[in-house]
């Protein structure tokens, strides 16, 4: 699989809800550089990533500024009002920009704290599989189903269950057709394996990292910061 196949495609347009405030988390400052920085940056030096999207709001007056000189080293298109709708806007442009891509690698903005080694064991082993791969990990917590008002109403069986992260590596042309049929029977989308599965395509499930945090809330900032100091005194492992 030559390096010139697989593009990285970073959603950025969301307006993160959940996380509040006026700078939106992906441009928050941690380790002294933004969060989205440390996010493209591990990507970028992967010698089989030829090149990366960023899919920015309309509106978006923060990316430049945060990312400086890596904003000339990537691509921006501009997204939609869901999460599903900027992730099919990022698809065209890659296959409109760069026809020879056969593979798109998903990675959320958020998640800064990406080891170098999930990677590669992503790469190398979702590219074995015809319909991709995902890095997600097996629930570790007991999980409890809640009724109306909040009362346990069962606990559920947790040994097949895994938390989904990103990156997520599919075929291109696959996930295009899996985002438009999804989309146009108005499934909703929580990630973008989940429009491979209404498809009936079967991703693979690839070992992540509990360092593979996804900012949600304020409190996330001081693990993620913890989680980038030891990260970046580990030595890279490479893949055979």
């Amino acid at each position: 699989m030559s390096a010139g196949q697989i593009h990285a495609l970073i959603p950025a347009a969301g307006r993160g809800s959940r996380f509040g405030g006026s700078v939106l988390k992906q441009y928050l400052p941690v380790c002294g550089k933004a969060v989205i920085v440390h996010a493209l940056k591990v990507l970028q030096h992967h010698p089989l990533i030829s090149g990366i999207t960023v899919v920015l709001a309309e509106n978006d007056r923060w990316f430049e500024a945060a990312v400086g000189p890596l904003a000339t080293a990537v691509g921006t298109v501009t997204g939609g009002a869901t999460r599903a709708q900027s992730v099919t806007n990022g698809l065209r442009f890659i296959a409109q920009r760069h026809p020879a891509t056969e593979w798109v690698l998903i990675h959320d903005a958020a998640r800064p704290c990406l080891p170098p080694d999930c990677l590669d064991q992503l790469l190398e082993k979702g590219m074995r599989q015809t319909d991709g791969g995902i890095l997600a990990i097996p629930v570790g917590d007991t999980l409890k189903c809640a009724g109306q008002d909040q009362e346990i109403a069962a606990t559920v069986d947790r040994r097949e269950l895994w938390a989904a992260q990103t990156p997520q590596l599919f075929p291109l042309s696959e996930l295009s057709e899996a985002m438009d049929a999804a989309q146009q029977q108005g499934r909703e989308l929580t990630d973008e394996a989940s429009a491979m599965e209404f498809a009936g395509f079967r991703p693979r499930l690839i070992m992540g990292s509990a360092a593979n945090i996804k900012i949600t809330s304020p409190g996330d900032l001081d693990l993620v910061e913890a989680w980038l100091s030891r990260l970046s005194n580990l030595p890279r492992v490479q893949q055979a």
